[in-house]
Protein backbone atom coordinates (compact mmCIF):
# COMPACT_ATOMS: atom_id res chain seq x y z
CA UNK A 1 0.00 0.00 0.00
CA UNK A 2 1.39 3.34 -0.87
CA UNK A 3 2.70 5.99 2.16
CA UNK A 4 2.91 9.31 1.78
CA UNK A 5 5.50 12.02 3.27
CA UNK A 6 4.09 14.96 5.38
CA UNK A 7 5.48 17.53 3.18
CA UNK A 8 4.96 19.97 5.97
CA UNK A 9 7.49 17.91 8.37
CA UNK A 10 9.97 17.48 4.85
CA UNK A 11 9.82 21.15 5.31
CA UNK A 12 10.64 21.24 9.10
CA UNK A 13 13.25 18.87 8.53
CA UNK A 14 15.42 20.70 5.48
CA UNK A 15 14.92 23.94 7.28
CA UNK A 16 16.57 22.58 10.49
CA UNK A 17 19.47 21.05 8.04
CA UNK A 18 20.04 23.98 6.38
CA UNK A 19 20.24 26.84 9.26
CA UNK A 20 22.19 24.66 11.32
CA UNK A 21 19.82 24.37 14.25
CA UNK A 22 15.99 24.38 15.42
CA UNK A 23 15.47 27.73 16.64
CA UNK A 24 16.92 29.29 13.06
CA UNK A 25 14.53 27.32 11.39
CA UNK A 26 11.69 27.89 13.75
CA UNK A 27 12.32 31.66 13.25
CA UNK A 28 12.04 31.31 9.65
CA UNK A 29 9.27 29.17 9.49
CA UNK A 30 7.63 31.22 11.94
CA UNK A 31 6.98 28.10 14.26
CA UNK A 32 7.73 27.93 17.45
CA UNK A 33 10.81 25.44 18.97
CA UNK A 34 8.26 23.15 19.96
CA UNK A 35 6.25 22.86 16.72
CA UNK A 36 9.34 21.83 14.59
CA UNK A 37 10.65 19.14 17.25
CA UNK A 38 7.07 17.50 16.79
CA UNK A 39 7.30 17.50 13.29
CA UNK A 40 10.85 16.21 13.50
CA UNK A 41 9.73 13.55 15.73
CA UNK A 42 6.57 12.53 13.32
CA UNK A 43 8.45 12.37 10.22
CA UNK A 44 11.72 10.09 11.93
CA UNK A 45 8.78 8.12 13.07
CA UNK A 46 7.09 7.74 9.95
CA UNK A 47 9.81 6.33 7.96
CA UNK A 48 11.34 4.57 10.90
CA UNK A 49 14.85 5.96 10.69
CA UNK A 50 16.98 8.03 12.92
CA UNK A 51 17.55 11.30 10.60
CA UNK A 52 19.56 13.02 13.49
CA UNK A 53 22.20 12.30 15.35
CA UNK A 54 21.50 13.88 19.09
CA UNK A 55 24.33 12.59 20.67
CA UNK A 56 26.71 15.66 19.66
CA UNK A 57 26.00 19.22 20.08
CA UNK A 58 24.18 21.44 17.37
CA UNK A 59 22.92 19.77 14.37
CA UNK A 60 23.96 16.46 12.72
CA UNK A 61 22.61 14.38 9.83
CA UNK A 62 22.85 10.86 10.21
CA UNK A 63 23.25 8.87 6.71
CA UNK A 64 19.90 8.35 6.74
CA UNK A 65 19.18 12.10 7.33
CA UNK A 66 21.74 12.86 4.28
CA UNK A 67 20.28 10.55 1.54
CA UNK A 68 17.03 12.61 2.74
CA UNK A 69 18.11 15.75 2.70
CA UNK A 70 18.93 15.66 -0.92
CA UNK A 71 15.43 13.81 -1.67
CA UNK A 72 13.77 16.27 0.21
CA UNK A 73 15.02 19.52 -1.25
CA UNK A 74 13.94 18.08 -4.45
CA UNK A 75 10.76 17.30 -3.26
CA UNK A 76 10.08 20.50 -1.83
CA UNK A 77 11.32 22.47 -4.91
CA UNK A 78 8.53 20.60 -7.36
CA UNK A 79 5.90 21.24 -5.01
CA UNK A 80 6.32 24.96 -4.84
CA UNK A 81 6.70 25.05 -8.67
CA UNK A 82 3.71 22.90 -8.73
CA UNK A 83 1.83 25.35 -6.53
CA UNK A 84 2.74 28.15 -8.02
CA UNK A 85 2.17 26.85 -11.96
CA UNK A 86 -1.43 25.47 -11.05
CA UNK A 87 -2.31 28.33 -8.49
CA UNK A 88 -1.97 30.55 -11.53
CA UNK A 89 0.46 32.85 -8.99
CA UNK A 90 4.27 32.78 -10.70
CA UNK A 91 6.36 34.67 -8.45
CA UNK A 92 7.38 38.25 -9.73
CA UNK A 93 9.55 41.22 -8.76
CA UNK A 94 12.80 42.32 -7.81
CA UNK A 95 14.79 40.81 -4.74
CA UNK A 96 18.12 42.78 -3.86
CA UNK A 97 21.71 40.84 -3.68
CA UNK A 98 24.41 42.51 -2.25
CA UNK A 99 28.17 40.67 -2.81
CA UNK A 100 31.45 42.12 -2.29
CA UNK A 101 33.26 42.36 -5.62
CA UNK A 102 36.62 39.97 -4.41
CA UNK A 103 34.00 36.84 -3.99
CA UNK A 104 31.42 37.01 -6.70
CA UNK A 105 34.00 34.59 -8.93
CA UNK A 106 33.00 31.74 -8.96
CA UNK A 107 29.74 31.15 -7.40
CA UNK A 108 27.57 34.57 -7.38
CA UNK A 109 27.48 33.83 -11.19
CA UNK A 110 26.47 30.28 -11.48
CA UNK A 111 23.78 31.60 -8.51
CA UNK A 112 22.69 34.31 -10.57
CA UNK A 113 21.96 32.19 -13.49
CA UNK A 114 20.08 28.83 -11.71
CA UNK A 115 17.59 31.61 -9.94
CA UNK A 116 16.97 33.74 -13.77
CA UNK A 117 15.99 30.14 -14.93
CA UNK A 118 13.69 28.67 -12.20
CA UNK A 119 12.25 32.90 -11.47
CA UNK A 120 12.12 34.05 -14.70
CA UNK A 121 10.17 36.98 -13.74
CA UNK A 122 11.97 37.82 -10.80
CA UNK A 123 14.79 40.87 -11.10
CA UNK A 124 17.75 40.39 -9.04
CA UNK A 125 19.41 43.47 -8.79
CA UNK A 126 23.15 42.92 -7.66
CA UNK A 127 24.88 45.25 -5.92
CA UNK A 128 28.50 44.84 -5.36
CA UNK A 129 30.12 47.45 -2.66
CA UNK A 130 32.26 46.34 0.95
CA UNK A 131 31.12 44.46 3.69
CA UNK A 132 31.07 47.46 6.21
CA UNK A 133 28.73 48.90 3.34
CA UNK A 134 26.23 45.70 3.12
CA UNK A 135 26.07 45.42 6.02
CA UNK A 136 24.47 48.64 7.05
CA UNK A 137 22.59 49.18 4.22
CA UNK A 138 20.98 45.52 5.15
CA UNK A 139 20.12 46.95 8.43
CA UNK A 140 18.39 49.30 7.01
CA UNK A 141 16.00 46.70 4.88
CA UNK A 142 17.62 47.71 1.78
CA UNK A 143 19.28 44.56 0.63
CA UNK A 144 17.36 41.09 1.05
CA UNK A 145 20.59 38.89 1.02
CA UNK A 146 23.86 39.66 1.03
CA UNK A 147 27.43 37.95 1.31
CA UNK A 148 29.92 39.50 3.49
CA UNK A 149 34.02 38.28 4.30
CA UNK A 150 34.76 38.61 8.32
CA UNK A 151 36.38 37.43 10.65
CA UNK A 152 33.86 36.15 12.73
CA UNK A 153 30.07 35.25 11.74
CA UNK A 154 27.10 37.51 13.98
CA UNK A 155 24.54 34.77 15.40
CA UNK A 156 22.14 36.09 12.96
CA UNK A 157 24.52 34.84 9.94
CA UNK A 158 25.54 31.58 7.91
CA UNK A 159 29.05 30.49 7.45
CA UNK A 160 29.43 28.95 4.11
CA UNK A 161 32.75 28.93 3.94
CA UNK A 162 36.16 29.21 6.04
CA UNK A 163 39.37 29.70 3.83
CA UNK A 164 42.70 31.64 4.49
CA UNK A 165 43.51 34.50 2.45
CA UNK A 166 46.21 34.03 -0.51
CA UNK A 167 48.64 36.29 -2.36
CA UNK A 168 47.29 36.75 -6.34
CA UNK A 169 48.80 38.65 -9.14
CA UNK A 170 48.97 38.79 -12.61
CA UNK A 171 49.26 35.31 -14.57
CA UNK A 172 53.09 34.72 -14.74
CA UNK A 173 54.07 37.57 -12.91
CA UNK A 174 56.69 38.91 -10.79
CA UNK A 175 55.50 42.01 -9.02
CA UNK A 176 55.44 39.32 -5.88
CA UNK A 177 59.77 39.48 -6.33
CA UNK A 178 60.09 43.12 -5.50
CA UNK A 179 60.97 44.92 -2.75
CA UNK A 180 59.45 46.97 -1.14
CA UNK A 181 56.23 44.93 -2.02
CA UNK A 182 54.09 46.64 -4.02
CA UNK A 183 50.14 46.26 -3.00
CA UNK A 184 47.10 47.35 -4.74
CA UNK A 185 44.07 47.75 -2.11
CA UNK A 186 40.68 49.49 -1.88
CA UNK A 187 41.04 51.80 0.93
CA UNK A 188 38.11 49.89 3.14
CA UNK A 189 38.98 46.73 1.97
CA UNK A 190 38.83 44.04 5.28
CA UNK A 191 41.67 42.49 4.30
CA UNK A 192 44.29 45.17 3.68
CA UNK A 193 45.15 45.30 7.32
CA UNK A 194 46.00 41.56 7.77
CA UNK A 195 47.99 41.40 4.98
CA UNK A 196 50.21 44.56 6.19
CA UNK A 197 50.72 42.86 9.79
CA UNK A 198 51.52 40.18 7.97
CA UNK A 199 54.23 41.86 5.96
CA UNK A 200 55.21 43.45 9.12
CA UNK A 201 55.76 41.06 10.95
CA UNK A 202 58.15 38.80 8.60
CA UNK A 203 59.93 42.23 8.38
CA UNK A 204 58.62 42.64 4.77
CA UNK A 205 59.30 46.01 3.64
CA UNK A 206 55.76 46.93 1.39
CA UNK A 207 54.49 50.40 0.00
CA UNK A 208 50.93 50.86 -1.13
CA UNK A 209 51.20 52.14 -4.78
CA UNK A 210 47.32 52.18 -5.41
CA UNK A 211 44.63 53.19 -3.08
CA UNK A 212 41.39 53.49 -4.30
CA UNK A 213 37.49 53.07 -3.88
CA UNK A 214 37.00 51.51 -7.24
CA UNK A 215 37.64 47.68 -7.38
CA UNK A 216 38.33 48.09 -11.09
CA UNK A 217 41.08 49.93 -10.55
CA UNK A 218 42.87 47.59 -8.36
CA UNK A 219 42.27 44.69 -10.75
CA UNK A 220 43.11 46.56 -13.54
CA UNK A 221 46.65 47.17 -11.58
CA UNK A 222 47.49 43.87 -10.18
CA UNK A 223 46.58 42.32 -13.72
CA UNK A 224 49.19 44.57 -15.15
CA UNK A 225 51.37 42.96 -12.61
CA UNK A 226 51.71 45.95 -11.26
CA UNK A 227 51.12 45.07 -7.77
CA UNK A 228 49.87 42.45 -5.72
CA UNK A 229 46.38 41.60 -3.89
CA UNK A 230 44.67 39.06 -1.48
CA UNK A 231 41.79 37.18 -2.05
CA UNK A 232 40.20 34.20 -0.47
CA UNK A 233 41.09 30.97 -1.32
CA UNK A 234 39.22 29.98 -4.60
CA UNK A 235 37.61 33.44 -5.12
CA UNK A 236 40.39 35.02 -7.81
CA UNK A 237 38.76 36.53 -10.79
CA UNK A 238 39.20 35.16 -13.73
CA UNK A 239 42.33 37.44 -15.20
CA UNK A 240 44.31 37.27 -11.78
CA UNK A 241 46.08 33.69 -10.41
CA UNK A 242 47.37 32.68 -6.90
CA UNK A 243 51.06 33.09 -6.78
CA UNK A 244 53.31 30.25 -6.04
CA UNK A 245 55.87 32.59 -3.73
CA UNK A 246 57.19 29.22 -2.14
CA UNK A 247 57.18 30.80 1.35
CA UNK A 248 58.99 34.26 0.78
CA UNK A 249 55.84 36.06 1.22
CA UNK A 250 54.04 35.27 4.35
CA UNK A 251 51.16 33.24 4.96
CA UNK A 252 47.72 35.42 5.52
CA UNK A 253 45.08 34.22 8.49
CA UNK A 254 41.69 33.13 7.71
CA UNK A 255 38.17 34.72 6.46
CA UNK A 256 35.02 33.66 6.97
CA UNK A 257 32.49 33.93 3.81
CA UNK A 258 29.08 34.68 6.00
CA UNK A 259 25.12 34.86 4.27
CA UNK A 260 23.23 37.32 6.17
CA UNK A 261 19.27 37.11 4.83
CA UNK A 262 15.49 37.79 5.92
CA UNK A 263 13.80 34.66 4.64
CA UNK A 264 10.84 33.70 6.29
CA UNK A 265 8.08 31.80 5.21
CA UNK A 266 6.29 34.83 3.85
CA UNK A 267 9.31 35.55 1.67
CA UNK A 268 9.89 32.52 -0.39
CA UNK A 269 11.89 34.32 -2.94
CA UNK A 270 14.42 35.62 -0.47
CA UNK A 271 14.61 32.03 1.21
CA UNK A 272 15.27 30.68 -2.75
CA UNK A 273 18.12 32.94 -3.20
CA UNK A 274 19.77 32.06 0.47
CA UNK A 275 18.76 28.06 -0.85
CA UNK A 276 20.67 28.43 -4.18
CA UNK A 277 23.78 30.36 -2.67
CA UNK A 278 23.67 27.53 -0.26
CA UNK A 279 23.84 24.77 -2.63
CA UNK A 280 26.68 26.30 -4.87
CA UNK A 281 28.54 26.68 -1.80
CA UNK A 282 27.88 23.46 -0.92
CA UNK A 283 27.51 21.26 -3.63
CA UNK A 284 28.02 18.18 -2.06
CA UNK A 285 24.98 18.17 -0.29
CA UNK A 286 22.70 17.88 -3.42
CA UNK A 287 24.81 14.87 -3.95
CA UNK A 288 24.13 12.77 -0.87
CA UNK A 289 22.24 10.01 -2.31
CA UNK A 290 25.32 9.47 -5.33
Amino acid sequence: MPRNLDLTALRAFVTVAEMGGVTRAAGQLNLTQSAVSMQLKRLEESLGQPLLDRTQRGVNLTAQGEQLLSYGRRMLALNDEVWARMAGDAYEGEIRFGVPHDIIYPYVPKVLQRFAAEYPRVRVELVSSFTKGLKAQYARGELDVILTTEVDCEPEGETLLTQPLLWVGAPGGSAWRHRPLKLAFERVCIFRLAVQQALDEMGIEWDMVVESDSSRTIDATVSADLAVHANIAGNAAPHLQQIDHGGTLPQLPEFKINMYHAGRSDMPLVTALASFVRDAYHPHLLKATG
